[in-house]
């Protein structure tokens, strides 16, 4: 008879293959990864695995409470589990983080991290520490499909989406990496969460939103939706389920005022136009003067940055009656950009008239650009290490076989 401390009856010499729910990648281990998994997909995937619906409700219960609010990342450290069930546990699920290829702290203390899926896929994330916050910038995908020309990381192709997992995972490491478990409100370094990173949330929309409610669960991750920023660059048609179904605050990547600007450095505006997206942006669910939606502005020399640029900017918000705040951002500069940042003279002049206009317009200081970190970077480092990679591998195999030879010898 099986009591709620006991393990499912194995079958000797046996492990039956668990059923990877739909929004997780298959390990090449076989073994499901728990990190990314709702409570109720926690206590489904542990009854499909042959525990007893009973104990599988009690035992998701207590794992979801050591994954999300302890930070464990093996289930020898779950000290309520009895030990006997550790081992078959230990045999069937993993408690995942993303593999590091690279850590880098810049030398106005951001630190980026390069990481590796488990089917050698890499992306970033990025945190930014503040006297008075600290900013994970979370990336949901691995490229990106949208080709915003000032953009190096929209130059690269889509791979593939990251499983809401891979996305709650980043979070996870940061926490990890900053000795901010067990969970808890006070005192923490990461106090918030932009979707800014490589990739556009809103073409992921599925996983982003799991991943965030992971985030906002109060008996784990606990991070305020006040405290969460999803960052697109118009998907109209995903926008009002986004304030629907997460209800986080939302940052539009607008960039320019005119069709034909827009046109050429957010090709997605061909398919949803400027009005189109600030009428979504009118209807965002929530919205309000105390919950303003952030406009994100690239400051580009000679191409987005006049006078007439930014009256028009304050007509257009003015007209959509938008409780808004721009973010004036300079220019990242990467190898092969056909632009350039914008002066620090025109950027203020362009501030000064949107602050006329009554609309908060403050210039972000860049962060990280030394190590590729900033706005609009995150690809250099990536392809670098990608490629670093490969030829440290080849040379040290290259060396292993030329010492095996000479031993044979």
């Amino acid at each position: 008879m099986l009591t709620a401390s006991s393990p499912p009856m194995p079958i000797p010499g046996h492990i039956d293959p668990v059923p990877v729910p739909r929004n997780l990648a298959p390990r090449p281990d076989g073994r499901v990864d728990l990190i990314g998994l709702s409570k109720d997909q926690l206590r489904e995937t542990l009854s499909a695995a042959g525990m007893e619906a009973r104990q599988a409700k009690l035992r998701a219960k207590q794992i979801w409470h050591w994954l999300y609010n302890r930070g464990a990342t093996e289930f020898a450290q779950m000290t309520d589990i009895a030990k006997a069930q550790h081992p078959w546990l230990t045999e069937r699920f993993v408690v995942g983080r993303p593999e590091v290829v690279e850590a880098q702290v810049s030398t106005d203390g951001t630190r980026k991290w390069l990481l590796r899926s488990p089917d050698a896929q890499d992306y970033e994330m990025v945190f930014i520490p503040d006297a008075d916050r600290g900013t994970l910038c979370v990336s949901s995908q691995v490229g990106c499909t949208l080709n915003c020309t000032f953009c190096h990381t929209g130059t690269m192709r889509l791979v593939r989406n990251l499983t809401a997992g891979e996305i709650v995972g980043q979070v996870m490491l940061a926490r990890d990496s900053l000795g901010e478990w067990p969970s808890q409100p006070e005192g923490r370094m990461l106090t918030n969460i932009v979707m800014m990173g490589m990739g556009e949330p809103l073409y992921n929309f599925d996983n982003v939103r799991d991943a965030l409610k992971l985030v906002m669960d109060g008996d784990g991750l606990a991070l305020s939706k006040r405290r969460i920023t999803l960052s697109t660059s118009g998907v109209v048609p995903m926008m009002a389920r986004a304030g629907e179904e997460i209800g986080v605050n939302l940052a539009v990547s607008l960039h320019a005022v005119t069709k034909d600007v827009r046109d050429e450095i957010v090709p997605l505006n061909r398919k949803y136009g400027i009005e189109q997206l600030l009428q979504a942006c009118a209807d965002y669910p929530g919205a309000n003067n105390a919950r303003r939606i952030t406009f994100e502005y690239v400051m580009l020399k000679d191409k987005n940055d006049s006078d007439a640029d930014a009256r028009e900017l304050v007509r257009l918000l003015r007209h959509y009656d938008l409780p808004a705040k721009v973010n004036l951002i300079p220019f990242n500069p990467w190898p092969g950009a056909e632009y350039e940042c914008s002066t620090p003279e025109r950027i203020r002049a362009f501030s000064d008239i949107v602050f006329g206009g009554g609309i908060s317009a403050p210039v972000r200081t860049p962060r990280g650009r030394d190590i590729d970190a900033a706005c609009g970077q995150l690809k250099t480092a990536a392809e670098k290490k990608s490629r670093a990679q490969l030829d440290r591998e080849a040379a040290e195999a290259a060396a292993d076989e030329t010492i095996e030879a000479a031993a044979l010898a």
